[in-house]
């Protein structure tokens, strides 16, 4: 590739890691409201994972998780946050 090409497409990734950063921000705000109960805070959440899960994408150059990937990962998390929860409740010590 030549200069020209290599200074464009350094140019619009920035432009993209600005936005990612801008919608991070977003949406941390975001989870400080109150309110709108757990499931759209979950989603938020989640969102912000996949945020981050690009931003850490467009800076590395070697090949990571994939979006079901990361899904997955953020599900087993969520089953696990879920039965400690439900452990908690029932006052079993975990």
């Amino acid at each position: 590739m030549n200069t020209p090409t290599l200074k464009s497409i350094e140019a619009e990734r920035q432009a993209l890691l600005d936005k990612l950063a801008t919608a991070e921000s977003a949406l941390h705000g975001s989870l400080h409201a109150r309110g709108f109960g757990e499931t759209p805070r979950a989603h938020l959440e989640r969102a912000l994972a996949h945020v981050h899960e690009a931003q850490v994408i467009i800076n590395e150059t070697k090949s990571l998780r994939t979006v079901p990937q990361l899904v997955d990962d953020l599900n087993r998390i969520e089953r696990v946050q879920d039965e400690f929860n439900r452990r908690q409740f029932k006052g079993q010590r975990v």
